[in-house]
């Protein structure tokens, strides 16, 4: 809850910096007042076992552990951030206030214990990010992807509200305490319980950017500017299955041989559609966006194989995919700014120009791409067992063919970079920008070769 309040404050204080013009202390506060927020995260661990503020929020060791997650790796995007919003407009303190606004509403995401939590925690991160993602005022791309973002946005909340809505008449209730009870003692539930069910699957399968759902994902995340499509790929995708699992998990469980089904197909579809159309895009910021959506069918497995082990399954796959992406996406940001171009050519040689890049990019891309001795693997590992154990046997074979497809688009990357020559000038990296990635290849290996490090966390 300490963590909730003092982001909050810090938005408010940055926008107060950004009224008396000091832009040098913005993103040095931003970055305190975000590691103190972790360090408050962190020690509330088992303080709060029981619901608070009248079972609104429940600050649980799965609150606080995705909260910690959100915020670390918010604070790493923030680290690539120096001189970036500079570069698009003069209000930077907006830029980074709405991203702490975004961070708040992400933590009300994971700790709610009652459904209208869950819709305000999702509309103050939304709202935030329509505006993120049209930062560029004058660039039409920018424009078409907050237009797009805002109107399938709003397109999933209703969907979503109309399942609550459901909920609520079927149980009398929004507590998810509540709605289980009510689905446990009664023999036979309410039509608007399973309508209201398949409803709320919808609309959160439109917010973590899962097939059929993912229309907006595409072009959102080429359209918004790279830190923020790296947020975005990252933190936002965290919370979102962190949100979809609690209501999963702590909700519905006993309905499984219900909405298993649909989440099976949502997931195979998620992976073949995400695999196979990164295999045909030219650029590298697409084709992360369409590898971003197979990575949500893998995420969707440890909903698929729900037990009291499925969010330190996902705590590891998401920490995994954190990092490999910041690495990514803060190569691709150097490239961009320099080159201007994020085609795969553009990546042609940079072994030759700049060893440390093409070293810390392989990483990620092998992370990715599941190839053991990375997070990536344990990652992909943690699901693949734990799906074969609830007999889900031909979902695990897709999935594995898939990941051999993604290897393909993965390791197109790494060719181009060590066994593509071409001319280019030398890339001038950022004294920060090395600290992230250096940082972030570290504990990618790290967590593949040492995975019980976080894998009993929860």
């Amino acid at each position: 809850m300490n963590a909730l309040i003092t982001i909050s404050l810090l938005a408010l204080f940055i926008l107060y910096l950004g009224l008396f013009k000091a832009y040098k202390a913005l993103l040095p506060v931003t970055l305190l007042g975000l590691a103190g927020a972790f360090a408050l995260a962190v020690s509330e661990w088992n303080s709060f076992p029981t619901p608070i503020f009248s079972n609104m929020m429940l600050f649980d060791n799965f609150a606080i552990a995705f909260s910690g997650i959100t915020i670390f790796t918010t604070f790493l995007v923030l680290l690539l951030s120096k001189g970036y919003f500079e570069r698009i407009s003069s209000n930077v303190a907006e830029y980074y206030a709405l991203i702490l606004f975004a961070l708040a509403g992400i933590v009300l995401m994971v700790s709610y214990h009652n459904l209208s939590m869950l819709f305000i925690g999702i509309e103050i991160m939304s709202v935030s990010l329509y505006i993120l993602a049209g930062i560029k005022k004058r660039d039409f791309s920018s424009n078409e992807a907050a237009l797009k973002y805002f109107l399938m946005g709003a397109f999933s909340t209703g969907f979503l509200l109309f399942g609550v809505a459901l909920l609520y008449g079927a149980s009398g209730s929004f507590d998810l305490e509540g709605i289980r009870n009510y689905i446990v003692s009664t023999p036979k539930p309410s039509a608007l319980l399973y309508t209201g069910i398949i409803l709320i699957l919808i609309g959160l399968c439109f917010k973590v950017g899962a097939a059929p759902f993912h229309f907006w994902t595409p072009d959102v995340y080429e359209g918004s500017p790279s830190l923020i499509t790296a947020f975005m790929s990252t933190v936002v995708k965290t919370a979102g299955f962190a949100a979809f699992l609690r209501i999963m998990l702590n909700c519905f469980a006993p309905k499984q041989e219900f909405w298993i089904p649909v989440l099976v197909t949502i997931a195979a579809l998620s992976l073949l559609i995400g695999n196979v159309t990164a295999v045909y895009q030219q650029h590298f910021k697409r084709m992360l966006a369409y590898s971003s959506i197979s990575h949500a069918g893998y995420m969707l497995f440890c909903v698929i194989a729900l037990d009291g082990s499925s969010d330190n399954a996902l705590f590891v796959y998401a920490a995994s995919y954190s990092v490999a992406s910041i690495i990514a996406f803060g190569v691709l940001i150097i490239l961009q700014r320099q080159t201007g171009n994020d085609s795969f050519d553009s990546f042609n040689g940079l072994s030759k120009k700049n060893p440390f890049l093409a070293f810390t990019l392989t990483i990620a891309m092998l992370s990715l791409a599941g190839i053991p001795l990375t997070a990536g693997f344990v990652g992909k590992f943690m699901m693949f067992t734990r799906t074969l154990a609830t007999y889900h046997t031909y979902l695990v074979v897709f999935a594995v063919v898939n990941a051999v497809i993604a290897i393909f688009y993965y390791f197109r990357v790494i060719v181009a970079m060590y066994f593509k020559p071409e001319e280019r000038t030398e890339l001038i990296v950022p004294a920060y920008y090395k600290i992230v990635l250096a940082f972030s290849a570290v504990a990618t290996i790290l967590m593949g070769i040492y995975p019980h490090f976080i894998a009993g966390l929860i």
